[in-house]
């Protein structure tokens, strides 16, 4: 079978070599064009995707936009049998989703029809979920909204972080599309429909999503952490500067799990003790402690450290001003 790959950044790079792995003929690759970096934005980077085709000696394109009488041609020539997408970054027309003679899959981190949309995975632990995987659907022109030939379950736990999740779900996608290959060939593959009814979305995540508020229950504080946990870090205010926050653990889900009285008695926000363990917040209902922050301008830090730098001292506390914040799929309504 020839399949054509098409996909950008780091999460993709496993699928495909998974597929070169099993010895699938992967005739080309679709990746974004490279993007310049740096302060003079004089150097072009590749993509993840592209660096891996490239060191595996596959032709890879590089459409602004895939579509056009030349980019037409030129997937032509290649002559794929099958299309296989992650996270490239464009959407496809019908006539390039239906261009090979056996369509287009697609490899999507979540549980279909649950959580459609950009950003699944931390949206998987912002609403707490305890279990996610991979989908392999077939693709359509409506967003994730395609039959489903394959999925791959895994557990959420409570201290997962979305560094961690997305490393373990670029796997799964990996596991996925060489199973659901697999089956495709065997004559095997049965395709599932969606029930739109229990769709939900994860809209694209942006500054606001990462704004982390104290004056909300220890649970929530933590998710916030942990799903934007290393990038792009959950974000407050301390002394009136941005201070992130990373290494997050719920010390007290409710008040009625606070033993100290002092704890019990603090405002939302405030910084009841730092040491080895990190800095200890109280929340809106509970407490957390945070193990590193990176104030503004500057690297991740122990809490320690940044006290003996004279950035934080027990009694302050972070603004407490809330914004919209991170809505959760049911609220954000059919906007990606």
């Amino acid at each position: 079978m020839r399949i054509l790959f098409w996909g950008t950044p780091d999460f993709a790079v496993p699928p495909l070599l998974a597929l070169l792995g099993e010895g699938h003929d992967v005739v080309g690759v679709v990746t974004q064009p490279d993007r310049p970096r740096g302060r003079s934005r004089s150097q072009l980077d590749p993509s993840p995707v592209k660096a891996a085709a490239l060191q595996e000696g596959l032709p890879v394109l590089q459409p602004e936009r895939p579509r056009g009488d030349v980019f037409m041609s030129e997937l032509a020539a290649l002559a794929p049998d099958l299309s296989v997408v992650v996270a490239y970054g464009h959407i496809l027309t019908q006539m390039v989703i239906d261009a090979p003679r056996l369509g287009t899959l697609n490899i999507h981190a979540s549980l279909l029809p649950q959580l459609r949309g950009a950003a699944p995975i931390q949206a998987s632990i912002l609403e707490g979920h305890t279990e996610t995987g991979v989908t392999i659907m077939r693709m359509v022109l409506a967003l994730d909204a395609g039959p489903m030939l394959h999925v791959v379950r895994t557990p959420i736990n409570s201290d997962t972080t979305y560094g961690e999740l997305h490393d373990q779900l670029a796997e799964l996608g990996a596991l996925g599309i060489v199973q659901a290959l697999a089956l495709l060939e065997a004559g095997a593959s049965q395709e599932i429909a969606q029930d739109d009814s229990q769709a939900t979305y994860a809209a694209k995540i942006d500054r606001a999503s990462a704004e982390l508020h104290f004056n909300r229950d220890a649970i929530n504080v933590s998710r916030i952490i942990r799903a934007f946990d290393p990038r792009p870090g959950a974000h407050t205010v301390l002394h009136g500067q941005s201070v992130k926050c990373f290494g997050v653990r719920v010390v007290a889900e409710s008040d009625a799990d606070i033993t100290d009285d002092a704890l019990r008695a603090s405002r939302p926000g405030t910084i009841r003790s730092i040491d080895a363990d990190g800095l200890l917040v109280r929340c809106g209902s509970g407490a957390v402690r945070i193990s590193q922050v990176q104030p503004a301008g500057k690297g991740r830090l122990a809490p320690l450290d940044w006290m003996r730098g004279r950035g934080v001292n027990i009694g302050d506390r972070f603004d407490d001003s809330e914004g919209t914040g991170y809505l959760s799929s049911h609220d954000a309504g059919g906007g990606i």
